[in-house]
């Protein structure tokens, strides 16, 4: 440890990247910048001097994690080699930003902390290292030696391992290079008032859609007046599409889909007691009935029995790995593998990381990439 970083001591290039500097060189101690994603990291208790520190309660620190990804992006020829990815995924998970200069004989504590704390490190050098100083990416773009420990907290890898395990023993084993995914220490999951309200809004907009396909489309008013917690929920996209005198058939079959989502947030919301493996479409009519006995919003959240953070996490990166095996069937035109919906897995996997505020996106923006 010491040793890694002491080979860096006296690199003290000008970093390319947005990060903190101080007003003066530091002459006892190392900068460093570590971007954790844990929501609440560890006290520092070592020797240090802090630089600066944000969260995400700081308007700009989405702006400089959207410049750093920028720079990691721009090293060397921009290949999106395996380091590259992960450490691109970690800034766009990142929670806590903390600038501090770190004295000598504290590195190895600075190391354990940085661990805890799920950080990567920006040095001054302009590489990006692991915890322990390891070689993640250097100033050029050209990845270690191998010897750098992607940033997941402990969870995540273990969560990948027993999804990995359910599905061999289904017979669809996913590939081991797909990435664990978000884990307990990041989870920001959405407020139950947001959750009532999404549901509301994707019920109004999967029954508008039925009732266009059925050449009988229901009023924005007869609409509010079954559902009246939707209005104030409703998208940009979502409320373009309920004006709408004809929306196009891809748009009316897109939007009856969000039967699924509205399903799945039931399910996170304890409104059901299973969440089925994805191989049919939900129950339709019993997904109707549970919003509309709610009535509104308060009804709903007063109903509410949220399932846990682990479940909740447990079925994104099971739905994560069912989207990959389906979209590379989709791809090289083969049959998607027997007991799966292609379509449930779609919008299963859309509400879910919208759940876990993935990429930060809203509703609107909400990306399943694979």
């Amino acid at each position: 440890m010491k040793g890694l970083f002491a080979k860096l001591k006296d690199a003290l290039v000008k970093p390319a990247a947005p990060v903190e500097q101080p007003d003066a060189n530091p002459q006892e101690g190392m900068l460093v910048n570590a971007y954790c994603t844990c929501a609440e990291v560890p006290e520092l208790q070592f020797a240090h001097t802090m630089v600066a520190r944000r969260d995400l309660s700081d308007p700009e620190l989405a702006t400089h994690l959207e410049g750093f990804v920028g720079y990691v992006l721009s090293r060397g020829n921009g290949e999106m080699t395996r380091n590259r990815y992960h450490v691109m995924r970690h800034i766009q998970r990142v929670q806590q930003h903390l600038s501090l200069v770190v004295e000598d004989a504290q590195l190895d504590a600075f190391a354990d902390w940085a661990v805890q704390a799920n950080a990567i490190l920006f040095m001054r050098d302009g590489g990006i290292r692991d915890p322990h100083g390891v070689v993640l990416l250097s100033a050029g773009g050209e990845e270690g030696d191998g010897r750098a420990a992607i940033p997941y907290p402990p969870q995540a890898w273990e969560r990948k391992a027993r999804t990995e395990a359910l599905l061999s023993d289904k017979q669809m084993p996913p590939p081991q290079h797909l990435p664990p995914l978000i884990s307990e220490p990041e989870l920001r999951l959405r407020t139950t008032q947001e959750i009532a309200g999404r549901a509301f809004a994707l019920l109004a907009m999967a029954v508008r859609a039925e009732s266009v396909a059925a050449k009988d489309p229901l009023s924005a008013e007869s609409l509010f007046e079954s559902l009246p917690s939707a209005r104030a929920h409703l998208t940009p996209k979502e409320q373009a599409f309920l004006l709408q005198e004809a929306p196009s058939e891809s748009e009316v079959a897109q939007f009856a889909w969000r039967y699924e989502c509205v399903f799945l947030l039931e399910w996170a919301m304890g409104l059901v007691d299973e969440l089925p493996f994805p191989s049919a479409i939900c129950d339709v009519p019993l997904t109707t009935r549970l919003l509309l006995d709610a009535h509104d919003e308060q009804g709903l959240m007063r109903a509410m029995r949220m399932r846990t953070d682990s479940e909740i996490l447990d079925a994104l990166d099971l739905h994560y790995r069912l989207h990959w095996l389906t979209r590379q069937a989709e791809l090289k035109e083969q049959a998607v593998p027997a007991g799966l919906d292609a379509g449930v897995i779609l919008e299963r996997h859309r509400v879910l990381n919208w759940l876990v505020r993935f990429e930060n996106k809203e509703w609107d923006e909400v990306d399943t990439p694979t």
